[in-house]
C-alpha cells in the first residue's frame, strides 16, 4: 500500500495510571501473550503498510524492548520498517517538562521530519488503546473513492458512563460526510458513531495541517482542526462493524481481557484469514499441569506451572499457581507466583508479583483488585 503508518504510543496513558506508571499504554500486556501495540502493528503489516513510525513521549523502555528491530512483524527492513520517534528535546532546553507532548497535534509536530521525508501518498494515524483486527486497505480505498480530505474510522454503539469525557461522538449524513463532532457528556444517551481515533488522509494534507497548527498555536486535533474546518472540508466516516473494545480504565482493561475468553470474540480477533496478530516471539517450555490441577475456560501461555484450580482467567508466561490455590476471573501477568492455598477473584497482578500462602483477595468486575509490579503480598 502506498501509505505510511503513525502510531501514538502514550496519548491515553492518563486513563489507566495503574498500568502506565512504568510503561506506555502501547506496551500494556494483553490476552496472555500480547501487548496493545501488537494489534495496530499487525493491522498495518497485514494491510501492506511497511513503513511505521511509533511516536513516544516517556516511559518507552518497555516498548523498545518489545518492538526491538521489528522483525516479529516483518518490519526489520532496509527500506521502510519501523522507527521509534521520541520527543525532540535539546541540551539547551531549560524546562524540559514543558516540552513534553500533551496532545495529538503536538506529537505530530515532533514527528514532522519523519512525515516530510516519507514519499508515500497517504498516512494512517492510530492510537494504541483499542483491540481490533482491521483491514486498513479497505479504509484507504474508501477514502480515495469518496475523495475525502480526512476519513475517521468509527464504531456505532450504545454509549455508557465509562466513555464520558473520553470519547468523541460523530454525526454524519447518509453518505458518511461528517456534520458535527462533540465530546461524550452525561447528556448523551443511545447509539452514536464513536470515533476509534483512526484517521486516513493524504500525507501532504497532514503536513499542511501540522504546519498550520504550528503557525496558529493549535493543540487539539478534533476541536482546532476537524471542527474548525467542517464547513469547507470533506471529512467522512468509515464505520467498522467488527469486534472492537477500548482500554480506557482498569475496569475496561479487565473486561477486554475477559472478552477474549469468549469463542466468538477470539474468532473475530485471531481467526481472520491472512490477518494474524503478531507479537514478540519467545521460546518457553510448555506449561506443566501437575496432579490435582483443574483448568476451565482459561487462556494460559507457555512456561507456566499449574497445580491449583484456575477458572475464567488469563495467565501470562512463567506463572506458577501452587497446590490448593483457587484462581477465578483474574489476570496474572508474567512471572507471577501464587503460593499455596491462595484464593483470588477479579484480581489483576502485574509482572513478578508474589502472593504468599493463604491470602484471600477479591475485587469486582467493575473494580478489579490490582497488585503492582514486583509487589509481595
Amino acid at each position: 500500500m502506498n501509505a505510511i503508518g503513525i502510531i501514538f504510543s502514550n496519548i491515553h496513558d492518563f486513563v489507566i495510571p495503574e498500568l502506565t506508571r512504568r510503561r506506555a499504554i502501547a506496551s500494556i500486556p494483553f490476552g496472555g501473550r500480547y501487548r496493545l501495540i501488537d494489534f495496530e502493528l499487525s493491522n498495518m503489516v497485514n494491510s501492506d503498510i511497511t513503513k511505521v513510525g511509533v511516536i513516544t513521549n516517556y516511559n518507552y523502555q518497555s516498548l523498545m524492548d518489545h518492538i526491538g528491530t521489528g522483525k516479529d512483524w516483518d518490519l526489520a527492513r532496509r527500506s521502510g520498517g519501523i522507527k521509534l520517534l521520541p520527543p525532540f528535546i535539546t541540551a539547551y532546553d531549560s524546562n524540559k517538562n514543558e516540552l513534553m507532548y500533551s496532545s495529538r497535534l503536538e506529537l505530530l509536530k515532533g514527528a514532522l521530519s519523519f512525515i516530510s521525508r516519507s514519499s508515500e501518498e497517504y498516512v494512517v494515524l492510530t492510537d494504541c488503546d483499542r483491540i481490533c483486527n482491521m483491514d486498513y486497505q479497505k479504509i484507504v480505498d474508501r477514502h480515495i473513492e469518496s475523495r475525502a480530505d480526512i476519513t475517521i474510522v468509527t464504531h456505532r454503539k450504545k454509549v455508557t458512563e465509562d466513555g464520558i469525557g473520553k470519547e468523541i461522538l460523530i454525526d454524519a449524513d447518509m453518505l458518511g460526510r461528517i456534520d458535527d463532532i462533540s465530546e461524550h457528556t452525561a447528556a448523551n444517551d443511545g447509539y452514536y458513531n464513536v470515533s476509534m481515533n483512526i484517521f486516513v488522509m493524504r500525507r501532504m494534507y497532514l503536513l499542511n495541517l501540522v504546519r498550520d497548527s504550528i503557525a496558529h498555536g493549535y493543540k487539539s486535533f478534533y476541536h482546532d482542526i476537524i471542527s474548525r474546518n467542517l464547513m469547507h472540508s470533506d471529512y467522512y466516516i468509515y464505520n467498522f462493524d467488527g469486534y472492537t473494545s477500548t482500554v480506557n480504565s482498569l475496569a475496561s482493561y479487565f473486561a477486554c481481557n475477559m472478552d477474549v475468553l469468549r469463542p466468538e470474540v477470539r474468532s473475530q480477533l485471531f481467526d481472520i484469514p491472512y490477518h494474524p496478530i503478531y507479537t514478540k516471539v519467545r521460546s518457553s517450555a510448555p506449561t506443566k499441569y501437575l496432579d490435582g490441577a483443574k483448568v476451565r475456560n482459561c487462556l494460559i501461555a507457555d512456561g507456566c506451572i499449574i497445580e491449583g484450580n484456575v477458572e475464567n482467567s488469563i495467565i501470562f508466561r512463567g506463572v506458577h499457581v501452587a497446590r490448593g490455590s483457587q484462581i477465578k476471573n483474574s489476570i496474572l501477568m508474567q512471572d507471577t507466583i501464587i503460593s499455596k492455598d491462595v484464593s483470588l477473584n477479579c484480581v489483576i497482578t502485574d509482572k513478578n508479583a508474589v502472593i504468599r500462602d493463604g491470602r484471600v483477595l477479591s475485587g469486582h468486575e467493575t473494580m478489579p483488585f490490582y497488585i503492582d509490579k514486583g509487589v509481595i503480598l
